[in-house]
């Protein structure tokens, strides 16, 4: 076994290899760019190294400052992780080169699989089965559609050398042939350099069957069984599981062993994926041979109980394989969701941002476990834009698929991210739509499952309300004093003290009122009902909301996090966040034009920050307002000149009455 071993690569693969590697008794070197001097990863390691700047072509791309690390630090080897220098041949030839030993397959099997074209004219030879198509060299645009109108309609034109959907388009009937292969060629030559493409009958409502293999320096392979990636959204994977829904045993020994077939006809060695097109019926096409290890992998170890990485490891220091494939079972079922820092409703966006919250469930693992976490940040950390939107993987396994989504439910919906958007709400919805959990699979699901996914109402609003009355509440209890003329809880000698709470949800204001009853209990006002509301709160995060009262009473766990005047709202029937508008210190702002600044409440007049004739500016704090024990700033909604004051300090001023005039 090695020594020392660098990582080649950054986010959640670097932490888990460095993990596995530190069990084993192997020291790490991470690499790391300037945006990453602080990451996970870098804290994993036993040694870091600075390679560049944040982009990956000034850092994680340089292979050659990469190979000087290795070497300075005295590591034996690389472990490229996936993305990145993974499947770049020239890396691995340059790592033999310099003396180290890549941990992936050698880089005339990277080759070999590198190019679509070519490796589908080695499968053919090999006797794996094939999507018809065209996958020759000659590149005529007449004799490209030619192949296409042989084939037949639908036709699915890809990018040669390309990957993740770039360079790919579906043609439906024979006029739009053209204009789609020109459309191909041009993002093919833009993202690959290589405008080439390959032709093939477009499968309808196809699954994404992907074979784990692993190959050793002794010349043996074996298949580690299969996973169902159907679940995607622009050709990239939303929803992994294995084993794959409906496949019977017969099916899966011809499918591994159409996958060892593949891998050993290119000298394959260490771990790969096999991916196949498979039709409803059972019928299956190789696609393309992913030569690394995969972002899944970790839905195979939870079946197999296998460390894929310690696999790697062993393999590339020379040792057989752990077992034959006689010797390899699997057990229950795994789902894996990927956590990604983007806006579903938006097509998928990638976002930016702080995780000023990053809560995963309770009791998870981060290696083992029936609910696993592979995360490459945590809260407090950015995520930017040089790298991918990933922001963690979540992986759960039952003793059955039931069990298994019962879990992902319960495991997504105690995942608590806020300060940037992701897809954690998405991934809930996707899971429960009746396609995915009845195991009705294929590449179109998320387009067939449009209402659902999109048009499903959310967290419903009274929650949502009483939950931020319920954090405010909170709040307030914890700044609570003796003084009885400080108290905050509207306590009146009689009749009943009604609040006004201004929240905004999706751009649309409502007004929720908190009446508190003299014989006691307090009563919401949200929508026009009124409700009966009490609250048990565990610090300011944690509410049981008791909403109603006899039969009608409903009891719901809530958790709340606030980043200034916005809060995330999390609950069993959803989430959302909402911005509780402080009207005091937004007062003027819908009456900019007129140039008013007026109180929406009643209060006391603190001080005057500026006097007639003086100019101010945008945002300029004004005036200084008591109401409810606190003092809030008003500011200037646009620049001008103060014309008048229209109270004294010490006044009591009323809801709605002007404070001061301005003038352009």
């Amino acid at each position: 076994m090695f020594k020392k071993i660098l990582i080649a690569n950054r986010g959640e693969i670097a932490c888990r290899v460095a993990a596995t590697a530190r069990r084993l008794g192997v020291k790490t070197v991470a690499v790391y760019s300037e945006a990453d001097a602080r990451a996970k990863h870098v804290q994993a390691c036993d040694e870091a190294v600075l390679i560049g700047g944040p982009a990956p072509r000034d850092s994680y791309l340089q292979w050659q400052r990469i190979l000087d690390a290795a070497k300075a630090s005295g590591a034996e080897a690389v472990h490229p992780g996936y993305g990145f220098l993974s499947e770049n041949e020239e890396f691995a030839q340059a790592c033999a080169e310099a003396g180290l030993v890549f941990i992936g397959p050698p880089a005339s099997a990277i080759k070999a699989m590198g190019l679509k074209a070519e490796s589908k004219r080695l499968m053919e030879a090999a006797g794996v089965p094939l999507v018809p198509g065209y996958h020759g060299a000659e590149q005529d645009p007449a004799l490209l559609k030619a192949e296409a109108e042989r084939i037949g309609y639908p036709v699915l034109i890809k990018a040669s050398a390309g990957g993740g959907g770039k360079g790919m388009r579906a043609v439906m009937k024979a006029e739009d042939f053209e204009a789609a292969l020109a459309s191909c060629k041009r993002e093919a030559i833009n993202s690959f350099g290589d405008d080439a493409v390959l032709i093939e009958r477009y499968v309808q409502k196809p699954r994404h069957i992907e074979i784990q293999v692993f190959g050793d320096t002794q010349g043996d392979c074996v298949y580690l069984f299969e996973r169902d990636c159907s679940v995607q959204r622009r050709h990239q994977k939303v929803l992994e599981e294995a084993p794959a829904p409906g496949m019977t045993a017969e099916r899966r020994r011809e499918m591994g062993e159409a996958a060892v077939a593949a891998a050993q006809a290119v000298g394959y060695v260490g771990a790969g994926t096999v991916e196949f097109i498979a039709e409803q019926d059972g019928r299956f096409y190789f696609m393309e041979m992913n030569t690394r290890l995969q972002v899944e992998h970790p839905v195979t170890e939870a079946i197999t109980g296998q460390d894929l990485v310690e696999w790697q490891l062993r393999v590339a220091a020379g040792q057989p394989l752990p077992l034959k494939q006689d010797e390899l079972r699997m057990s229950g079922h795994a789902i894996e969701a990927r956590i990604c820092a983007e806006n579903p409703e938006a097509g998928f966006l990638p976002a930016t941002g702080s995780l000023h919250i990053a809560r995963w469930p309770q009791h998870v693992s981060f290696e083992r476990g029936d609910v696993r976490l592979d995360a490459g940040v945590g809260e407090g950390d950015e995520i930017s834009p040089y790298y991918d939107s990933m922001v963690a993987k979540l992986i759960v396994w039952g003793e059955d698929r039931a069990q298994a989504l019962a879990r992902l439910d319960a495991a997504l919906r105690d995942t608590h991210i806020v300060g940037l958007q992701t897809n954690v709400a998405f991934l809930r919805r996707c899971a429960a739509t009746k396609s995915f959990s009845e195991a009705d699979l294929d590449t179109g699901l998320i387009e067939r499952e449009r209402a659902a996914l999109f048009e499903t109402p959310g967290l419903p609003f009274t929650i949502t309300a009483a939950a931020v009355v319920a954090h405010t509440l909170a709040v307030e209890a914890l700044q609570q004093t003796d003084d009885p003329w400080s108290r905050r809880d509207g306590w009146r000698l009689y009749g009943a003290a009604i609040r006004r709470f201004d929240l905004e949800l999706a751009g649309t204001h409502h007004e929720v009122k908190l009446a508190r009853r003299h014989q006691g209990g307090m009563q919401l006002t949200v929508e026009g009902q009124q409700l009966p509301f009490a609250v048990n709160s565990v610090g300011t995060e944690s509410h049981e909301l008791i909403l109603g009262e006899g039969l009608a009473q409903k009891r719901v766990m809530v958790k709340v996090y606030a980043q200034g005047e916005k809060m995330a709202v999390f609950a069993e029937q959803g989430s959302a966040i909402v911005t509780e508008i402080d009207p005091i210190a937004h007062a003027g702002e819908g009456s900019a034009e007129a140039g008013r600044l007026t109180a929406p409440m009643p209060g006391k007049m603190v001080s005057f920050l500026a006097q007639p004739g003086d100019k101010v500016t945008k945002g300029q704090a004004l005036a200084v307002m008591e109401a409810m024990k606190m003092e809030h700033t008003i500011s200037a909604p646009r620049d001008g000149i103060v014309a008048e004051l229209l109270f004294a300090v010490g006044d009591q001023v009323g809801d709605g009455a002007e404070l001061l005039r301005l003038e352009a």
